[in-house]
């Protein structure tokens, strides 16, 4: 059902969440044992970052750990599926809640995937607004620096491009996502457990501009009640599934 709303639809968005990308070895820092399980998310906000030497050095501890992680990751047959997609022509957009850049890995164009919580691969100095590489970035960390500061002349503070706790969604990027998701006549959630505000009004705005409501995710969210379709299984497997059936009917077509 949900390869044949694929193919009839006009705009199609798939909306990730952090289940999306634990088939490719991510934790999701949410589930037991994870990474909220051994520090206090309370530590990690904006304010404390923005407020004390020793905040941003608490936060930078947590990064050089995490990044190594992320950034060995690989994209999973879920991601190529979506990608996949898009190459048939049958995707709008992503909408991701996750920071690994595995879409863009997988093949979907950089324009086509609105980053709602930022990206982990990318820093920039808030003073200069210089960029950084986040690789550079662990360079110095595991070199010994425990909190990076921009180059000389600035010497200004370096944040990765990601959103912390406590800090304000970014504009541009919330204002594009609520426009194609209210534009979208099919809405796919993957792999997301909608407590997340204000990136969980996604679907919401889709479903009351009339899109059908799709959701993948091994776990109930608040959402299924409102959903057109539900698929509690792997988001890998399934939307494998979803862009193999789409490929067949596109080539017969």
């Amino acid at each position: 059902m949900a390869a044949d709303w694929v193919c009839s639809a006009e705009r199609t968005v798939v909306f990730t969440g952090a289940g999306m990308s634990t088939e490719s070895g991510i934790p999701d820092f949410r589930s037991p044992g994870g990474i909220w399980d051994r520090f206090d998310p309370a530590e990690f906000t904006f304010q404390n970052f923005m407020g004390s030497e020793e905040g941003r050095r608490r936060y930078w501890e947590l990064g050089r750990m995490v990044y190594p992680v992320l950034r060995g990751a690989e994209p999973n047959p879920g991601h190529f599926a979506v990608a996949k997609l898009w190459q048939l022509g049958r995707l709008d957009c992503v909408i991701t809640q996750n920071i690994d850049n595995l879409h863009q890995r997988a093949g979907l164009p950089a324009e086509r995937v609105i980053e709602l919580h930022g990206s982990a691969m990318r820093a920039r100095c808030l003073d200069c607004d210089r960029p950084y590489d986040r690789a550079q970035i662990q360079d110095w960390l595991e070199a010994g620096v425990s909190v990076p500061i921009c180059d000389p002349p600035c010497g200004g503070v370096i944040k990765p491009r990601t959103i912390m706790f406590g800090e304000a969604m970014p504009s541009e990027e919330t204002e594009e996502a609520e426009r194609r998701s209210r534009a979208a006549d099919l809405f796919i959630v993957v792999g997301s457990s909608l407590v997340v505000y204000p990136a969980a009004h996604m679907p919401v705005h889709a479903k009351r501009a009339g899109a059908r409501l799709v959701i993948v995710n091994r776990t109930p969210t608040p959402q299924d009640a409102e959903a057109d379709l539900l698929i509690p299984g792997s988001a890998a497997e399934t939307l494998a599934g979803i862009a193999e059936r789409v490929h067949h009917r596109v080539a017969l077509s």
